[in-house]
């Protein structure tokens, strides 16, 4: 089913929906959480969770395409979810070496003094973002937004484990380096 027809059937009410976002995107909202959570059963109950944000905010909301709306909602509840369980103690999931890798070339202060740097921030990682060949973005994005593991990403882009490692340190150091030169 296309996710017109998905979001048709959230804007009818309909139970369907939930049964049609699981057998379309079960699997990518769980590969989500699991590599945040690295646990089954928390990750199952992120996904629970993400299909009744998305039936609670559709409507009124339109999403299209469904795929990056319930990735997000999906992201976020599993890192609230990861906090709550003080998971960065137990050292599960990729979430911990993903903070700890980008740790090195984002500033971290405790309290950011305005909304605005944080804002800004933002801003400039995006630039950065974009400012990457097309492989370069995807691998980054995998990493950093799906924090898959390096062995995922180097099967899934037909790359090495070294050449990954090696392509993210790079990305790394560009954006320490993008980051100082806009004084952000």
């Amino acid at each position: 089913m296309d996710d017109s027809s998905i979001v048709t059937l959230y804007f009818a009410r309909s139970e369907q929906a939930i049964q049609e976002t699981d057998a379309k995107y079960g699997g990518y909202c769980y590969s989500i959480a699991y590599n945040i959570l690295a646990n089954q059963e928390d990750s199952e109950e992120s996904v629970n969770d993400t299909y009744l944000s998305a039936w609670n905010s559709i409507p009124p909301r339109k999403p299209n395409p469904l795929a990056p709306f319930l990735g997000k909602i999906v992201r976020h509840i599993s890192i609230d979810m990861w906090r709550k369980n003080g998971a960065l103690k137990r050292g599960g999931g990729e979430m911990p070496l993903v903070l700890e890798e980008l740790q090195e070339c984002v500033p971290s202060r405790e309290n950011l003094e305005e909304r605005y740097e944080q804002k800004e921030l933002v801003r400039q990682v995006r630039n950065f973002i974009s400012s990457l060949s097309d492989t370069e973005r995807r691998v980054f994005v995998c990493r950093y937004w799906y924090l898959d593991s390096t062995a995922e990403i180097a099967k899934r882009f037909g790359f090495s484990e070294s050449k990954v490692s090696s392509m993210l340190h790079r990305i790394r150091s560009k954006l320490e380096k993008h980051l100082m030169r806009e004084g952000t």
